[in-house]
């Protein structure tokens, strides 16, 4: 178990936008941070001169980070923050594994993996040596984050102690966790967001009105909850910042990768052409085979996610999928 008492060395894993961000929190109230990045060039920028510029440019970064590729250097953390995108966390989990295996692990990874369809944390507990783990999630933009704009998010944590002591470690005046003992939910409503701001994305690309829009994003949130009710998460939780809040935010700006992803969907993109143009995952596009299949098992209706899929695989062109939906026999909303 952590010490609740000391001082802990903190470190975050992954040198992407949102683990850069998350660094320059954790360095408002820690003298030190190690921030993992997997790019050679970012470790140097960000060593030499306190930027990002890959993933997070034009945001000075505070003096207190101190960014490494080598796993072994996160050996004495006491508690780590895990950014790296869904998709890749299990190798990088296990290889931490063999240097790490005492500290708290905090999921901060929105996203299904393809292959298992396993949320982060049963990924983390079949990789991670310890019971320790706790989820990050909600609405946050990572440029808002680093450069100290109020947010707040959602901290799943099942043990009241653990959750209190990584807030104080985490928490700032304008970074404000709150608590939750639900880990399902808050992961539900991060990996289910992704794939639902790229429909809205659409929406907008194709000009179809704010209306439009809206009726996603709130017919979207009935397939989250659908999922989420399937898995044993809290209403509570996917009504709060790191459910609907998180979904809000993603599908109504630009700033979102995956909403930029739908937009240029919609305005008649390739989905290959554009991931491959950028430096940054859309870790919708990447879960949402993930969420179909999932669904499938579980034997849930969620039409937008399906459409998501189709149409980022290419198997079915936007205008036939928005045209699909439309012609859906008319239900009762709930």
């Amino acid at each position: 178990m952590a010490d609740l008492k000391h001082q802990p060395q903190v470190a975050v894993l992954g040198g992407g936008a949102w683990g850069t961000a998350l660094a320059c929190v954790l360095a408002h109230q820690h003298a030190s941070v190690t921030l993992w990045a997997n790019e050679v060039e970012t470790v140097s920028d960000i060593n030499q001169s306190h930027e990002n510029h890959q993933f997070l440019p034009e945001i000075p970064l505070p003096a207190a980070i101190r960014a490494t590729n080598n796993l072994a250097d996160l050996a004495k953390a006491d508690i780590i923050l895990m950014v790296v995108p869904a998709q890749f966390a299990r190798p990088v989990l296990a290889q931490l594994a063999q240097h790490n295996k005492n500290a708290v692990l905090v999921l901060c990874a929105k996203g299904i993996e393809r292959d298992s369809l396993k949320l982060m944390s049963d990924l983390a507990a079949e990789t991670w040596p310890r019971p320790q783990i706790a989820v990050l999630s909600g609405p946050s933009f990572a440029a808002d984050v680093a450069r100290g704009l109020p947010t707040a998010v959602t901290l799943a944590v099942p043990d009241d102690a653990l959750g209190d002591y990584l807030a104080r470690q985490i928490g700032t005046a304008h970074f404000r966790p709150y608590l939750s003992d639900d880990i399902i939910g808050a992961e539900i409503g991060g990996a289910i967001k992704n794939v639902l701001a790229i429909a809205c994305g659409i929406v907008a690309g194709k000009g179809l009105g704010e209306s439009a829009r809206a009726a996603v994003t709130a017919r979207g949130f009935a397939e989250m909850s659908r999922l989420g009710a399937a898995l044993g998460a809290q209403v509570e939780t996917l009504s709060g910042l790191s459910g609907l809040g998180d979904l809000i935010l993603t599908c109504s700006s630009t700033q979102s990768r995956n909403f930029s992803l739908g937009h240029e969907l919609g305005q008649g993109a390739d989905a290959d052409s554009v991931l491959g143009e950028r430096n940054s995952i859309s870790e919708g596009a990447m879960s949402a085979a993930a969420v179909v299949q999932l669904a499938d098992k579980l034997k849930l209706d969620m039409p937008i996610c399906r459409a998501v899929n189709a149409i980022v695989s290419g198997t079915v062109g936007v205008d036939d999928a928005i045209a699909e939906l439309l012609a859906r026999p008319i239900t009762r909303e709930n």
